[in-house]
């Protein structure tokens, strides 16, 4: 499951992101910024399903590692390895300072949008080194679009559940 998410956030990171930055390229918004939290939504999904809040951190690694070897899914080099692991890491952080696992709409809400939070940063901040007015608009966007994404996980968490596609 965890490899299959992985897998999954790299193929729909790819479709989606060149969509979003031909709308953001212009504007100097990390694409990701936008469309990071469909990106974090599967990070948040994995927690969401296996209950384990570490699977996020998993999950990104494996990701960083895919993009690593498949250049047309937006290698930045070596940064790709830290801007692809530390959302993991940050939702690992915060749900263990919350004490949740990804199991209710509250946790992964905060859980995506802190992830879409750091990965916008990092891209922001040492990939593209943005002047602090789009970064901070940058930032601003990536919260608002982590913690739909995050709404969106707990609504798919809880269909595959009732279907009981996962118990």
């Amino acid at each position: 499951m965890i490899t299959v998410l992985a897998s999954l956030g790299v193929a729909v990171s790819g479709v989606v992101g060149w969509m979003v930055r031909l709308i953001t390229g212009p504007l100097f918004i990390p694409g990701g910024s936008v469309a990071g939290g469909i990106y974090m939504m599967f990070l948040v999904l994995a927690v969401s399903l296996t209950g384990k809040k570490s699977s996020a951190v998993v999950v990104a690694v494996l990701q960083a590692l895919l993009v690593m070897v498949m250049p047309w899914a937006g290698n930045h080099g070596f940064a790709t390895i830290l801007t692809y692991s530390a959302p993991g890491i940050a939702i690992f952080l915060l749900l263990l300072i919350m004490r949740h696992k990804g199991c209710c709409k509250l946790c992964c809400f905060f859980a995506c949008m802190v992830a879409n939070l750091v990965g916008v940063a990092l891209v922001s901040g040492v990939v593209m080194q943005l002047p602090m007015i789009p970064m901070l608009l940058g930032l601003t966007v990536g919260a608002l679009s982590g913690g739909l994404g995050g709404l969106l996980t707990w609504s798919l968490t809880k269909q595959l559940k009732k279907l009981e596609v996962i118990k």
